[in-house]
This record gives C-alpha cells, sequence and structure tokens, in this order.
C-alpha cells in the first residue's frame, strides 16, 4: 500500500482558487462584452479575440485539471494560456495604435487605479462593470490591457512554481515507481514477520 504521505495522484482541480484562473476569467468577460460594444458584426477579429481570451482562461481549467496526472501537461496548458493572452494583449494594442487612441504608460495615473481596482483576491468582471458599461472604447481596452498584464504575470509565476515542483516531486510515473518500491519493501518486511 502507497505511503499516505506521498500519493501517487496529488490533489489537483482546484482551478477556481487560482489568482491567474479568476483574472484569466475578467479577461474573458470582459472581452466578449468589449467585442459586441466597440467592433463591428462581421468583423474577424472578434472570434480572434473572443477566442484568444477563452483559450486563456480554459488552458488554466484544462492543465489544473490534468495535472494529478500529468506535471507535463500542466505546464504546457498553463504556458498556452499565457500565450493566447499575450496574443489577445497584442490585439488590444493593435485597436489603440490603428484607430489613432493611446495606450496607457504602465505608471501613469490610470494604469495604477486599473491595476489597483485588480489588486485584490476574488475580483470579478462586477468590479469593472460600471468602467465598462460607461467608458470609451480606449479607456476600456486600456483597462483590458492592464487586466492581461497581471493575468501574464501571475501565469508566469505559475509556471516558474510549476517547474520548481516537478523538479522536486517528480511527474507521476516517478511517484508510481516510488510507492511500487514502498509496496514491495513492505511486502518484504510483512512477509519477514511471518
Amino acid at each position: 500500500m502507497p505511503n499516505q504521505d506521498s500519493p501517487i495522484i496529488l490533489p489537483h482541480g482546484n482551478y477556481r482558487e487560482l489568482l491567474s484562473y479568476q483574472k484569466a476569467e475578467v479577461v474573458y468577460d470582459l472581452t466578449f462584452r468589449f467585442c459586441e460594444k466597440h467592433l463591428k458584426k462581421g468583423d474577424r477579429t472578434i472570434g480572434q479575440m473572443v477566442q484568444a481570451a477563452r483559450s486563456g482562461k480554459q488552458n488554466i481549467v484544462e492543465g489544473s485539471k490534468a495535472s494529478g496526472t500529468s506535471k507535463e501537461m500542466e505546464i504546457k496548458l498553463t504556458n498556452v494560456a499565457r500565450a493566447s493572452l499575450e496574443e489577445l494583449l497584442e490585439d488590444y494594442r493593435d485597436f489603440l495604435r490603428v484607430r489613432d487612441f493611446s495606450l496607457w504608460d504602465k505608471d501613469s495615473r490610470e494604469a495604477r487605479y486599473a491595476r489597483k481596482l485588480g489588486s485584490k483576491p476574488y475580483t470579478t468582471y462586477e468590479t469593472y462593470r460600471t468602467y465598462m458599461d460607461t467608458r470609451p472604447a480606449e479607456v476600456v481596452a486600456n483597462i483590458a490591457i492592464c487586466l492581461i498584464h497581471q493575468a501574464n504575470y501571475l501565469l508566469d509565476q505559475q509556471i516558474r512554481r510549476l517547474e520548481k515542483d516537478f523538479l522536486t516531486e517528480g511527474g507521476l510515473r516517478e511517484r508510481m515507481t516510488r510507492a511500487r518500491l514502498q509496496a514491495r519493501d513492505q511486502q518484504r518486511k510483512d512477509g519477514w514477520k511471518r
């Protein structure tokens, strides 16, 4: 029997507790509404932006659920989430650039305020709804950019942590081998006691 202190399948799948997921969910909700309100129907960018936002969120979910049996898959999917949000970030930058709108400097008063709004845990779209419903597209796109930067920062930290955990804990096959060797040792010890 495997040692209960070192299980084969580690706890996993609690993605809703991840700050990266919470932030990515806000980014998705904001992007969906932004595209409906500020882009023209039929614009192919709508589908691309919404899909990139969805991919950012959903790959965190899938990676978290896969983590019990594959740390490699968790790392890969978390990195896909990060790449998807980077693609979305570029879409928002393009939106501002081609319309001759300004991109907030990261140290501007507006950017600092947007970051402060998103600095609390369990932030949802409701935190931003008033701003999204009442501000012009230029402001909303800049808020989205601030949120994506926050999500990307969290994902970068998460990926580094996953890599570190993999190096210290190993993967499923290593845990299975350790558990099997422990079980064999225990069987031998139990056999000698008879």
